[in-house]
C-alpha cells in the first residue's frame, strides 16, 4: 500500500513538475500585442496573457493606422507579433511567452 501512494505521489509531482517549477511573471512587463480579429492564435495569444494576469496594449494591425505603424517598425510579419519587455516573439507560442514573461 506503501509504495502504491508513493508512486501516485511520483506521478503527480511529475504531471505538475511546470506548475511546480514555475517562475514568478516580472511585475509590470511591457507587452504589446499585434493582431488581426480573425486570428485564432491570436485569441489564443490574448487567453494565455488574460488567464496569466498579464496587462498589455493590444493593436489591431487591420484597423490601427498606429498600430500597423509599429507592427511594420519591429519588421512586423505575420501575426501574432508580442512585444515583451523588447523581445519580439512571432507567432502563438506559450513557453517562449511565458520565458519572456519570467525573465528578470
Amino acid at each position: 500500500m506503501k509504495k502504491l501512494i508513493f508512486v501516485a505521489l511520483l506521478v503527480l509531482i511529475i504531471q505538475k513538475w511546470d506548475v511546480i517549477t514555475a517562475k514568478p511573471i516580472t511585475p509590470n512587463s511591457q507587452v504589446e500585442l499585434y493582431t488581426t480579429s480573425w486570428c485564432q492564435y491570436c485569441k489564443k495569444a490574448r487567453g494565455f496573457l488574460q488567464d496569466k494576469g498579464v496587462k498589455y496594449t493590444e493593436y489591431d494591425i487591420e484597423k490601427s493606422a498606429i498600430g500597423r505603424h509599429k507592427y511594420n517598425q519591429i519588421g512586423g510579419s505575420g501575426i501574432p507579433v508580442l512585444v515583451i519587455n523588447g523581445e519580439i516573439i512571432r507567432g502563438y507560442d506559450s513557453t517562449k511567452i511565458l520565458k519572456a514573461l519570467t525573465k528578470t
